[in-house]
């Protein structure tokens, strides 16, 4: 009886299970339908505007460059030594200041010939070839060689020099061992800013350039100097010319200098760096053709030579800071704050001792009103500008 009982208790039991997962899920069913997932339309996607700054960018470099070394016999001899020559005490005085601009000129007057072939002063120079050694010691980045000693040795002196300043990596301009190599720019980099160095100059003394190399010496040429300028405006962003012009102990320029410079600056020279004569001429500003302004330093003096008296010892270092600037319009040149730093060459002991010091300092080297004489030369250097 008991077993009966138990049985149907279990089918009831069962029954109801059954019938109530039943009816739970048709109640899921139901609930799923009502929140039956409903689709809507994409919305189409705007494009946001998006605004860019003009952006502009720049970099500034300053430019240097000093005048002539001219090593006369008086010099080599003060700078010689039991094995050879040492002409850095020199520039103790001056070095600090020469370091100072990212790139630094010199125009190295008389050939590095060296000893093989005989050092020599006036007026067939040759010199001791540590000179060179000196000047990149002091700060100096390229020399120029187009003046009027480049053949003071011939061919031979001149390719002995400029292997020289390639031995040391002294970069030179103007005077050239090859076709090839008077063909390539001499271009060097700053700061991201790149500089084409150009050199001629008006003669060499009368002595002929040898037929068919005349590639040896830039000569003043005006189609010369518009080609090698093209060329120029395609591989840098500033063009500096170092030029060998006017006459010497004159301390203002000629007409044919002031020419030659409107010319230089309408075809794209930006800084012209004259040498040859021997005193300091003044600086000023050009006009070109397009607009752009071009500095010109008609003479840059003597900076190290056995020349004496009527300014022959005064020199300088003139600066100018180079600015490039890239925007949406492209790029942009321009030069700012030309300077002058005048220098004078002391020889306490007669014609022994030389030292090249700040001009506003030579009292103490032996030069009198010194200051009165550093007031002068910066106004006459600065004051056109």
């Amino acid at each position: 009886m008991k077993r009966k009982l138990s049985f149907l208790f279990s089918i009831l039991f069962c029954t109801a299970l059954i019938t109530l997962s039943s009816l739970l899920i048709l109640n899921m069913y139901k609930d799923s339908k009502k929140s039956e997932f409903v689709f809507q339309p994409i919305q189409s996607h705007q494009p946001r505007q998006t605004f860019v700054e003009a952006k502009s960018y720049s970099q500034t470099i300053t430019l240097g460059a000093i005048g002539d070394i001219l090593i006369h016999d008086w010099v080599y001899n003060d700078a010689k030594t039991a094995d050879g020559y040492d002409f850095t005490p020199m520039f103790q005085h001056i070095k600090q200041t020469l370091h100072q601009p990212d790139l630094l000129l010199a125009n190295q007057e008389t050939i590095l010939g060296g000893k093989e072939i005989g050092i020599s002063s006036y007026p067939l120079f040759n010199s001791p070839q540590e000179i060179g050694d000196a000047l990149k010691d002091a700060g100096v980045d390229i020399v120029s060689t187009a003046n009027n000693h480049s053949l003071d040795k011939g061919e031979k002196g001149l390719l002995a020099s400029l292997h020289y300043l390639d031995t040391i990596r002294l970069p030179h301009v103007g005077t050239y061992k090859n076709a090839n190599e008077k063909q390539k720019l001499q271009v060097l980099e700053s700061n991201g800013i790149r500089v084409a160095y150009l050199s001629y100059t008006y003669g060499t003394n009368g002595i002929p350039v040898p037929k068919g190399k005349e590639f040896l010496v830039n000569l003043i040429d005006q189609k010369a100097m518009k080609e090698e300028i093209t060329r120029a405006k395609q591989e840098a962003d500033i063009i500096v010319m170092s030029i060998h012009w006017g006459n010497e102990y004159q301390r203002f320029p000629t007409a044919e200098q002031k020419e030659l410079a409107q010319f230089l600056a309408d075809e794209g020279v930006h800084v012209i760096f004259g040498h040859h004569p021997h005193v300091l001429q003044p600086m000023e500003w050009r006009k070109a053709a397009d607009g752009h302004k071009t500095l010109v330093i008609y003479s840059l003096g003597n900076f190290l030579s056995g020349q004496n008296n009527n300014y022959k010892d005064i020199g300088g270092m003139a600066t100018v800071e180079v600015t490039k600037t890239l925007d949406n319009d492209g790029v942009k040149i321009s030069l700012n704050a030309p300077a002058f730093y005048p220098t004078y060459v002391s020889k306490i002991k007669r014609i022994r001792n030389y030292l090249v010091v700040p001009l506003q300092d030579a009292d103490e080297f032996g030069l009198e009103n010194a200051k009165t004489k550093y007031e002068e030369i910066q106004q006459h250097m600065l004051g056109n500008l």
